[in-house]
């Protein structure tokens, strides 16, 4: 028999779930802000709509062929840019981020749902995107869309004094990440992501994890603020559906150029 120590590398511990990570990443997100009184239809880049008409802390929805009644939580990111996400109690295992302007009129809807069974090789949680405008006037300025402006780019996030992670933009499609501070610390992978700018130094950056059933809707302000605002949705320790707030403080470390080959 060997007498061989063997010492354990903290990458390889148990795979930490959802909820376990989660907890306490939205201890320096922005506030919120309250939208009771207001009403909003956005026309969608396919030509279906989305009606909301926020009450306290409630608002009716009617769009993407359903409708409810459901809570909302809403981060005013900018003077003139809202963040709201609807953590779906109507409908189960799904979220609706909206992301709007009041002065350009441009808006982004991303749904996020849960599939009712995990398939190897493809992250359980999927999203699906549209550009829209809103009633509030004529839109102007670019619509929102897929963007590039990330790849190559390397930043630290702290959303807490117990979470810091690292990201690493490498593609279109992919980014890589690892946990330098949390109950995750030693842990990293490369998940699927989007990317989309909706404004000057504002990109919405979205993820969907292969290992875990968890996905994330961020509105990264790049801008002179430095802050990123998010929502999370994935399946607990208990294989229920839950939803999270988070956000933080956005730190640059640098970025990279390709000189010929391009990433996809």
């Amino acid at each position: 028999m060997s007498d061989e120590v063997t010492v354990a590398d903290p990458a390889l511990d148990e795979w930490r779930t959802y909820d376990e990570f989660a907890a306490g990443i939205d201890t320096f997100r922005l506030p919120n802000t309250d939208l009771a009184g207001t009403a909003l239809v956005l026309t969608l880049d396919d030509g279906s709509s989305l009606s909301l008409d926020f009450g306290a802390g409630t608002v009716d929805w009617s769009g993407l062929g359903a409708s409810g009644t459901d809570p909302y939580d809403a981060v005013a990111v900018r003077d003139d840019v809202v963040f709201v996400n609807l953590p779906l109690v109507s409908r189960e295992r799904e979220a609706l981020t909206v992301v709007y302007s009041t002065t350009s009129h441009r808006a982004t809807v991303i749904r996020s749902r849960i599939a009712a069974e995990a398939v190897e090789g493809t992250p359980q949680v999927a999203q699906e995107f549209w550009a829209a405008t809103t009633d509030g006037g004529a839109p102007t300025g670019e619509q929102p869309g897929p963007s590039r402006d990330l790849i190559g780019k390397r930043n630290v996030y702290r959303y807490s004094p117990y979470h810091l992670y690292e990201h690493v933009y490498v593609s279109s499609q992919r980014y890589a990440w690892q946990c330098l501070e949390g109950v995750q610390r030693g842990h990293g992978d490369m998940d699927l992501s989007t990317v989309w700018k909706f404004a000057d130094g504002l990109y919405l950056f979205c993820f969907r994890e292969f290992r875990i059933a968890v996905a994330s809707v961020w509105l990264h302000d790049l801008g002179y603020q430095l802050m990123t605002t998010g929502i999370f949705l994935g399946l607990n320790g208990e294989g229920a559906a839950e939803h999270s707030r988070a956000g933080g403080h956005i730190y640059p470390l640098g970025s990279v150029s390709y000189p010929d080959a391009q990433p996809v």
